[in-house]
């Protein structure tokens, strides 16, 4: 049995950079697949409303343990073999961009239709409007949130240890079980996601804040 010490802290210390490269891809990927979900969600095309809302009540509705799982494990049947990177990257930006979804779709919805009517009949199409009415609008109403979920998306990238993926939580295993003292190494891998998400959760409402100062001028 090993005794703590600076090389075990070194090595849950580093593994912080798959946690937060795990969470970018998951944010990227989710922000491309959020804003398409948000279109079909707000889209005049019943089909494109109808997958759309159907997606999101899949992933929403599922634990995301178990979409990693249904990934991980059920990738084999289907013939692929992918790596836990993979397998959790692919899952953590389904389950993303359905939550990035919902919430860029009420932050559309949030935009007066008006604006929208006058547009289309300047003769603008579906695209050209909410490319220059609409969504630059929304975007403003939706930084808040969006940087608020981020945080959710870090804390999420923990369940990737259940497939073997090395970030932090899985290195917190590790030395563990090799030291046997579970008090230090996982208050130091709280400690770790604690540094990760405050500043994004102070952040968040200090856009909050300004946001809400600017509608009460």
């Amino acid at each position: 049995m090993r005794t703590f010490g600076f090389p075990e802290f070194l090595f849950i210390l580093e593994a912080a950079k798959w946690t937060i490269a795990l969470s970018l891809i998951a944010f990227a990927g989710g922000t491309i697949g959020g804003l398409l979900v948000a279109l079909g969600r707000t889209s005049g095309n019943a089909l494109a409303r109808r997958a759309a809302t159907a997606f999101v009540q899949v992933f929403q509705g599922t634990p995301l343990l178990l979409q990693l799982f249904l990934v991980f494990f059920g990738a084999p049947v289907l013939g692929i073999d992918l790596n836990p990177w993979v397998a959790a990257g692919i899952a953590l930006i389904l389950n993303t961009s359905a939550f990035l979804g919902e919430i860029w779709r009420g932050c559309i919805q949030a935009i007066p239709y008006g604006q929208s009517e006058a547009a289309h009949s300047l003769g603008l199409h579906y695209i050209d409007r909410m490319r220059d009415v609409v969504l630059p609008q929304a975007f403003k109403i939706a930084l808040p949130p969006t940087v608020g979920y981020l945080v959710q998306v870090i804390k999420g990238t923990s369940l990737a240890a259940i497939i073997g993926f090395a970030e932090v939580t899985r290195a917190g295993q590790i030395i563990n079980n090799a030291t046997f003292q579970p008090l230090i190494v996982f208050s130091l891998v709280a400690a770790i996601y604690f540094a990760l998400c405050w500043p994004l959760s102070l952040l968040a409402a200090r856009m909050e804040r300004r946001q809400a100062a600017a509608l009460t001028r």
